[in-house]
C-alpha cells in the first residue's frame, strides 16, 4: 500500500536557484526546512558534510 505524500512547493530564490550551467541549487535554508542531511556535498550544506572525507564537522 503507498502512503500519499504531502506535496511540497520548491520558491525559486528562496529554496533554490538556477545556477548558470542550468542545475537547480537549493539554498541553505531549503537544506534547514528539510531537516536532514542527504551527504551529497552540497554547495549550501548548513549541517557540515564534508564530501572529502564522508563526515559531518559540528
Amino acid at each position: 500500500m503507498k502512503e500519499d505524500k504531502e506535496e511540497v512547493k520548491l520558491i525559486e530564490g528562496e529554496d533554490y536557484y538556477l545556477a548558470p550551467e542550468g542545475y537547480k541549487v537549493f539554498t541553505e535554508k531549503f537544506h534547514l526546512k528539510r531537516g536532514h542531511c542527504c551527504r551529497s556535498g552540497c554547495r549550501h550544506c548548513p549541517y557540515g558534510f564534508d564530501k572529502k572525507t564522508g563526515t559531518i564537522k559540528k
